[in-house]
C-alpha cells in the first residue's frame, strides 16, 4: 500500500495519544512513560509534557477541556517512567480548577519534581458562538509553498538529534526561513503549518504542544542553541477544526538573558483556537 493511500489516524489512535496516555495508579496519581520520540537533543519537548499533564487532569477534574494552562519547568524532563500527581482545588458548576506535579528518579534515586501546572478546564462545547474581535489570522503562503524539515533549508546542525521533527507536519513561512541559512531577519517571527505526522486532526490537547513545536523565535534574533522555557501559559478558546493550523509566535523583547514568546494557532476555519506566552531562557555567547 503506498504511504498516499493511508488513512489519517483517528482521535485517540494516534502515535501522539499513545505517548500521552496515563495509567490511573490511585486517585490523583497517574504512571506515565516519557517517549524519547519527542525530545531535542536528549530534552523532552515542554508542549509535550504539558499535553501529558494536561489528559491527566482531564481525568481528574470534571471537565475535560483544558480553558487556561500554566506550567513552570523546574528541571529537564528525560525519556522514560514518570508519575503525575493531581489535586482538585475547586469543581465548579462550568469551570474545574486542578494542580498537577511531574516526578521522576534521579541518578541516585531520589524524585525530582520537574513541571508543576496549574489549570482551570471546562466544555468548550457549551461556549457561545458569538465572536468580537481585532485579532487577524497571520498571512503567509500555502503549505506547498513552505518549508519543513525534509525541504530545507531548514534542516539545522544537530538534526538527527531532534526525533520530534518526525512526529510533526510542521511547514515554516519561508520569511521566517532565513536563520538556516545564516540570515535570521532579527524581527523574532516564527511562523508555520502544524499537525501530527499520523494526520491526526487537531483537538485542545495537541494544541498544547503546538504552541511549543516550532524553531524559537530566538533563531530570527540570531541566537543559536537551546532556549529553555522557565513558564508556559496556553488560553485554548475553542475546539479546532480539522485540518492542519497556523501557528505565529512572535518575540518583542530580550533583555537580561530572557525573552517572551506570544503565540497564536489558527484552525482551518480562520478562528483563533489558541494562544500563549512563554518566558524562556536565552544562552548568550
Amino acid at each position: 500500500m503506498s504511504e498516499a493511500a493511508i488513512a489519517p489516524a483517528a482521535l485517540g489512535d494516534s502515535e501522539f495519544d499513545r505517548d500521552t496516555a496515563v495509567t490511573l495508579r490511585e486517585p490523583g496519581v497517574y504512571d506515565t512513560e516519557l517517549s524519547a520520540g519527542w525530545t531535542i537533543f536528549g530534552a523532552v519537548n515542554g508542549g509535550y509534557l504539558l499535553a501529558v499533564l494536561g489528559r491527566a487532569l482531564a481525568d481528574a477534574l470534571p471537565h475535560g477541556d483544558p480553558f487556561t494552562v500554566t506550567a513552570h519547568y523546574l528541571s529537564a524532563s528525560r525519556p522514560g517512567p514518570a508519575v503525575v500527581r493531581t489535586e482538585t482545588v475547586r469543581a465548579g458548576r462550568t469551570l474545574s480548577t486542578g494542580q498537577a506535579s511531574l516526578f521522576q528518579y534521579d541518578e541516585e534515586g531520589r524524585e525530582v519534581e520537574r513541571i508543576r501546572v496549574l489549570a482551570s478546564y471546562g466544555d468548550l462545547g457549551d461556549l457561545p458562538d458569538d465572536v468580537r474581535t481585532s485579532a487577524e489570522p497571520p498571512a503567509f503562503p500555502p503549505i506547498g509553498q513552505c518549508f519543513g524539515p525534509e525541504d530545507g533549508p531548514v534542516p539545522a546542525p544537530g538534526a538527527d538529534q531532534q526525533p520530534i521533527a518526525d512526529r510533526l507536519m510542521l511547514k515554516l513561512d519561508p520569511s521566517t526561513v532565513g536563520w538556516a541559512l545564516g540570515q535570521p531577519s532579527g524581527r523574532g517571527e516564527m511562523r508555520a503549518w502544524f499537525g501530527l505526522a499520523d494526520g491526526r486532526d487537531a483537538d485542545p490537547l495537541s494544541l498544547l504542544l503546538a504552541v511549543d513545536a516550532l524553531p524559537p523565535t530566538a533563531f530570527d534574533l540570531g541566537i543559536a542553541g537551546w532556549v529553555p522555557t522557565i513558564e508556559l501559559t496556553v488560553h485554548v478558546r475553542c475546539r479546532p477544526a480539522p485540518g492542519p493550523v497556523r501557528v505565529s509566535l512572535t518575540t518583542r523583547n530580550l533583555a537580561g538573558g530572557f525573552l517572551e514568546e506570544d503565540g497564536e494557532v489558527w484552525d482551518s476555519e480562520g478562528r483563533l483556537v489558541a494562544q500563549s506566552r512563554q518566558l524562556a531562557r536565552v544562552r548568550l555567547a
